[in-house]
């Protein structure tokens, strides 16, 4: 690497630092900022099933929300008890079955609807997986912030842990990584204990398609 490389990327290094640092030091200034706290309290309001409780943060929000303590090495530490308190809140389905239908997966994984201030507390919540994955080969319209899960039990295998896994996965992401973009779906009871049987058997049956 020349001498102009290097440079370079000592700029981009000190310019992503300074981005973390102020984005730390702006973050520490709103949680004191009577302004801010009243542009949120002013700019939020509850509209049908979406109320202002949403935007109160728990602790691994909290954590997530400040990156420079989150990278440092009491951060590390404090990721580890955010990860194992969020395990820790995991529950196993009470039937003792992992694996339910695959179709109703696949529909739970396109729908997006559910949870929100146009929905009624009725409203079945959907998954919205293709958001952020592909899933099955015949869907052309997919997000790309989560991995491909195309053939994820033909690839990983049908073990035990490979189940309890994606169980654990499916249930709580922040398990495995505190600050996953992932929704926590059984944690804010988006979905129940069904429908996340029914995607798991999306992901993992055998004769679903996205194993074919």
């Amino acid at each position: 690497m020349n001498i102009k490389n290097i440079k370079s990327l000592l700029a981009l290094t000190s310019f992503a630092l300074a981005t973390v640092l102020m984005q730390g030091s702006v973050m520490a200034q709103q949680k004191t900022d009577p302004q801010f706290n009243k542009m949120m309290k002013d700019g939020f309001k509850a509209d049908g099933i979406a109320g202002l409780d949403r935007i109160d943060q728990d602790a691994t929000q909290k954590f997530c929300s400040d990156p420079v303590f989150a990278s440092s090495k009491q951060g590390e530490r404090m990721r580890e008890k955010i990860q194992k308190m969020n395990m820790d809140g995991i529950k196993q389905p009470s039937d003792g079955k992992y694996i339910g239908d695959w179709k109703k997966g696949e529909a739970i994984a396109q729908s997006g609807r559910g949870a929100t201030w146009t929905d009624t507390a009725s409203t079945p919540v959907g998954g919205g997986c293709y958001n952020c994955h592909q899933i099955d080969k015949k869907e052309i319209s997919y997000g790309t912030i989560g991995p491909t899960l195309w053939n994820y039990g033909k690839l990983r295998g049908y073990s035990n842990e490979v189940v309890t896994y994606t169980w654990n996965r499916v249930n709580n992401s922040k398990a495995y990584n505190a600050c996953s973009n992932m929704p926590r779906f059984a944690h804010f009871k988006l979905l129940n204990e069904q429908q996340i049987q029914d995607v798991m058997a999306l992901l993992l049956d055998p004769a679903s398609p996205v194993n074919q």
